[in-house]
């Protein structure tokens, strides 16, 4: 992702943060104001009063946070007043906010910290305001499942963050390929890599992945077993399920991209801070990619959903979920501007024209996207796409080491080790 350095970076301070948050003895509390209405008390909008709320945010999702902050503010009798916090202090500092009971109105978490917040009783239950909600069923159902314990949602779309197909549209060219057509299965994509690879240009590769970056591969790679119907978790997120013959066929293809040598040498060691650069720098033929860097791509590109197998398309939804902190004491308030920030106002008029993907599927293609058709893709596969959810997520899949990048490294660079036993390994983490 654009944003791995600092997500994994992150990732290492993350079981030292909920300790704290545990230790402090942190408890799910409504948090509401006993002279006020509470969240599930707030009719379907809030309570808009003029009332002061307090939002953090970490740095990476800066710019679309105050984008719309600011139209809130501008709209609005409340006023929410934004804190934006450094990636790689952002986990502790929620965690020791959260024990001294000093939690913000709002506040954004990546997705992957989700579910382990909401369990720790860091967000405020939204289920009856989120029923509320006309759009209900169409927002995005990666997040809203990350946040829902027991049928219950905790958070709200913040930013979305999609890995989607990327290619040169130029290196399909110079190798006899359609440049407007999509590779649309892993075959195609891994045959379209070779023939690149066979016009041997000078510094060219096929494709290129992290392959040593575990949140590089679950953003990337997931979604080409979502795109076949396959799971890579059990419903409980306790259980792997990456020893499947879809995720084995996904192996297959990349151990054949790497022998043949179509694959870019230096992803062997890509620990993340640099996974997509080569592309950027127009090196790479095609390869799966964060949306969110479309913007800056500077050469023709088309963008497609990852296609599985046998075709089909998928994205890992990436990206912040946001909600109602358990210390709020003006969540009626809070939920104004959540349901602000759904709306079509908010959506359209604020991140669709900065050129940022919509929470809402029936948004997909707003009058914004429609100025570029790749826009509309993206829309449309986020709500193709999931979130994979898990206490232990993090240990299991994207710290440094994690048991599932051993198993990819086995399964496609040494062609070695029981695949079996390697997600064994992975269960026995997210069962931990």
């Amino acid at each position: 992702m654009s944003r791995t350095l600092g997500r994994r970076t992150a990732l290492r301070s993350l079981a030292a943060a909920l300790a704290t948050v545990l230790t402090l003895g942190v408890t799910a509390c409504t948090g509401d104001d006993p002279s006020g209405p509470g969240v599930a008390e707030a009719g379907p909008e809030g309570v808009d009063d003029g009332s002061e709320l307090t939002m953090w945010t970490r740095a990476p999702l800066e710019k679309q946070a105050k984008l719309l902050v600011d139209a809130y503010n501008a709209s609005h009798q409340n006023r929410v007043k934004l804190t934006v916090v450094p990636n790689d202090d952002y986990v502790a500092k929620v965690g020791a906010a959260a024990g001294s009971g000093g939690l913000p109105d709002l506040f954004a978490a990546d997705i992957v910290y989700v579910p382990n917040w909401v369990r720790q009783g860091l967000f405020q239950d939204l289920s009856t305001n989120v029923e509320g909600l006309s759009f209900k069923d169409s927002i995005n159902k990666g997040h809203l499942s990350a946040g829902t314990v027991d049928g219950k949602p905790h958070v709200l779309p913040f930013v979305l963050d999609l890995s989607m197909l990327f290619w040169n549209k130029q290196l399909f060219r110079d190798a006899g390929l359609d440049p407007e057509r999509a590779p649309a299965t892993l075959g195609e994509y891994a045959a379209a890599a070779k023939a690149i690879q066979a016009t041997k240009k000078a510094g060219v590769y096929g494709t290129a992945a992290g392959l040593n970056c575990g949140g590089c591969l679950v953003f990337t790679w997931f979604p080409t077993i979502w795109a076949a119907d396959g799971a890579v978790l059990s419903e409980d997120g306790t259980e792997s399920k990456l020893a499947d013959e879809t995720a084995q066929r996904v192996y297959r293809t990349w151990r054949d991209l790497w022998q043949s040598g179509a694959v870019l040498p230096a992803s062997a060691g890509e620990t993340g801070p640099t996974w997509t650069a080569a592309f950027t720098e127009g090196k790479v033929g095609l390869m799966f990619y964060p949306a969110t860097l479309l913007s800056s791509t500077p050469f023709e590109v088309g963008v497609a959903g990852i296609p599985g197998p046998d075709g089909g398309a998928s994205t890992f939804v990436g990206g912040d979920g946001i909600g109602v902190s358990k210390d709020s004491r003006k969540s009626a308030q809070a939920w104004n501007f959540l349901s602000w920030m759904m709306s079509e106002q908010a959506q359209v008029e604020v991140l669709a024209k900065n050129r940022d993907v919509v929470s809402r599927s029936d948004l997909a293609n707003n009058k914004y996207a429609a100025q570029d058709p790749r826009l509309v893709t993206i829309n449309e596969v986020a709500g193709q796409g999931d979130t994979p959810v898990a206490v232990n997520f993090q240990q299991a899949f994207n710290a440094p080491g994690s048991p599932w990048l051993t198993l990819v490294r086995n399964q496609v660079l040494t062609g070695s080790g029981d695949l079996r036993k390697d997600n064994d390994e992975i269960t026995g983490v997210l069962r931990q």
